[in-house]
């Protein structure tokens, strides 16, 4: 039997989270969530899941600054990443833009409302699932 994949979801809309967790977890994957970046961040130093599902906007630290953090690491650089964002490209009233999250070295980038089928699929091609 192959071992179930750890999934670590961070994202500050516990119900979005929840809702991914809950998806997740029906296609196979063991699911621990975070609600910020700093938490995230504890919890992959404690214990390195297989793949990361980063939101972008956070409080205390962003998506971008996480994923900046991680792929810098000699320890956790290649623990796959996939950045969800409702930061549109043509949104200019915000500090955060889609250039600035394929300068992360994210593994994927998924636009929100990201529908479970796009999270998973991305998961199982960075994990080799597929």
């Amino acid at each position: 039997m192959v071992a179930q994949k750890r999934i670590l979801v961070v994202d500050d809309e516990a119900d979005f989270a929840a809702l991914v967790q809950g998806n997740l977890e029906r296609e196979g994957f063991q699911v621990e969530l975070a609600y910020n970046g700093v938490e995230g961040l504890a919890k992959v130093r404690a214990n390195p899941p297989d793949a990361i599902v980063l939101d972008v906007m956070m409080p205390e630290k962003d998506g971008y600054t996480v994923c900046k953090e991680l792929k810098g690491s000699d320890a956790f650089c290649n623990i796959p990443v996939v950045l969800l964002t409702a930061v549109a490209s043509h949104v200019t009233s915000t500090r955060y833009s889609h250039a600035d999250g394929m300068s992360t070295e994210a593994d994927d980038y998924i636009a929100k409302p990201a529908s479970a089928a796009d999270i998973t699929r991305s998961l199982k091609r960075l994990l080799a699932m597929d």
